[in-house]
């Protein structure tokens, strides 16, 4: 049961993952390709944690996870620091 419940939030992952580099390859906004990369970072995480799921998995596996947020901040971060584009 812990196998199918890592797999559907994989495939959950990398369907956001998807649905954000569409965005991104539209208007080549960093801040949906930062988010693609997150999302697709959490679900390797996800298939990591389901190879060892008999056994204690290894502390690098939550640094990919933590890797995936660290991005998500930078990317929010930097959007909202960049300066507003005008309108004319």
């Amino acid at each position: 049961m812990r196998i199918f419940l890592a797999g559907m939030l994989m495939t959950g992952y990398l369907t956001v993952a998807l649905f954000f580099l569409r965005f991104w390859a539209r208007t080549r906004d960093q801040l949906f390709g930062a988010f693609a990369v997150a999302f697709a970072l959490l679900a390797v995480q996800r298939v990591l944690l389901a190879t060892h799921a008999a056994t204690e998995p290894p502390v690098w596996i939550y640094v990919v996870r933590l890797l995936a947020f660290v991005i998500i901040l930078l990317a929010i971060a930097g959007k909202n620091l960049m300066p507003a584009k005008r309108w004319k």
